[in-house]
């Protein structure tokens, strides 16, 4: 017998750092705001979908971001009560799936085949999940219905915000036939213009690739994209995805040559990540180190230790090692982060999540 076809949601809060400000400072509803910081050298973390309209998003210098609107509200991230809410809405999941795989605090895939909440199917399960979120925490999410993750996923940007959007079994293999490639998630910038450059634009063109072009060319993604063009997944929701580093940036006012301001920079976020650690419980082996300099190329380096960094000070001075090999800087350094990894049952599973990453504009 043939196993059933699988039911998948993707669940994705709507502007989630953003819309937490507004639910809890009415002041801020219906106005543009941008988490972050609105200093000559700050980043927008988030946007809402008013500042969003003006062409806000994140990772956008904050100076731009204000001469696109100069009617922006900054104001500062609370990570702590991000968690906190988004450890509300994967409670709410617990109630209707056991198979559940967090992405970020603001986005999970549910695997809702076995109808733990007995609602019939995944489109009425999607409603009720979003609705639910909305009666715990005031704000709104978005879900994607699909037979399989990467579809579901598409499937949840479509009818953003406060929205959902499902994509049957028999309708898969043609949605992604007329998709840009560039809108396939895990396709990046790099892969979508290495992709124009061989004519692949669509869904349409990556499937009339063989099999054996596509890996001559892109290597073992290449399988990845063969199936996805034709709206085939197999991966399944994993509730034990396994994070695979900790890692906190800070961009600095100024760039700065300043040895001691730039070692200064590295303990603070040494300090960031290991906070982290604590909190979880997690020790890993590798420290990365990156600089970005004042003309935006990036340096990274990286060490691997012969046992897992144990304490505060361990961290500390095998980053402060490592940023040591870039000084005296030949030039302005705008940007330094520290990435703890390899820990321990990580090698195969999970991605990179840093305690500072900007919620994505898709959201």
């Amino acid at each position: 017998m043939s196993a059933p076809v699988r039911k998948i949601i993707h669940v994705d809060m709507d502007a989630f750092y953003a819309s937490v400000e507004q639910r809890d400072d009415p002041t801020l509803r219906g106005r543009p705001v941008a988490v972050g910081h609105g200093a000559r050298r700050g980043v927008v973390a988030a946007a809402s979908y008013e500042a969003r309209a003006f062409g806000v998003r994140s990772a956008l210098p904050s100076v731009t971001a204000l001469r696109r609107c100069p009617e922006l509200i900054f104001v500062p991230p609370r990570f702590e009560v991000y968690r906190a809410v988004s450890a509300q809405i994967h409670a709410i999941f617990g109630a209707f799936a056991d198979l559940i795989e967090p992405l970020a605090l603001d986005e999970a895939y549910l695997d809702v085949t076995a109808d733990k909440a007995g609602l019939e199917t995944a489109w009425l399960t999607a409603k009720a999940i979003r609705a639910r979120i909305l009666e715990d925490t005031g704000l709104t999410a978005s879900a994607g219905v699909s037979y399989n993750k990467f579809l579901a996923k598409l499937a949840s940007g479509r009818r953003k915000p406060n929205g959902q959007f499902a994509i049957q079994p028999h309708e898969g293999e043609g949605f992604v036939e007329g998709l840009p490639v560039a809108k396939f998630h895990g396709v990046g910038p790099a892969t979508a213009a290495k992709m124009r450059r061989l004519g692949i634009e669509t869904g349409a063109d990556l499937k009339a690739w063989s099999l054996g072009d596509l890996q001559a060319r892109f290597g073992k993604s290449g399988t990845w994209y063969f199936g996805i063009a034709r709206g085939v997944d197999e991966r399944p929701v994993n509730p034990n995805r396994v994070r695979k580093s900790s890692g906190s940036e800070t961009t600095f006012d100024e760039d700065l040559t300043d040895p001691e301001r730039i070692r200064a920079g590295v303990l603070e976020m040494a300090d960031d990540v290991w906070g982290w650690c604590e909190k979880t419980g997690r020790r890993g082996r590798t420290v990365t180190v990156k600089v970005k300099w004042a003309d935006f190329q990036n340096t990274t380096r990286s060490r691997t230790l012969a046992q897992l960094v144990q304490t505060r000070e361990q961290l500390q001075a095998a980053s402060l090692a490592l940023v040591d090999t870039v000084l005296p800087a030949p030039k302005g350094i705008r940007l330094v982060g520290v990435t703890l990894s390899g820990f321990p049952g990580a090698e195969d599973t999970g991605g990179r999540e840093s305690l500072l990453l900007p919620e994505p504009d898709a959201a």
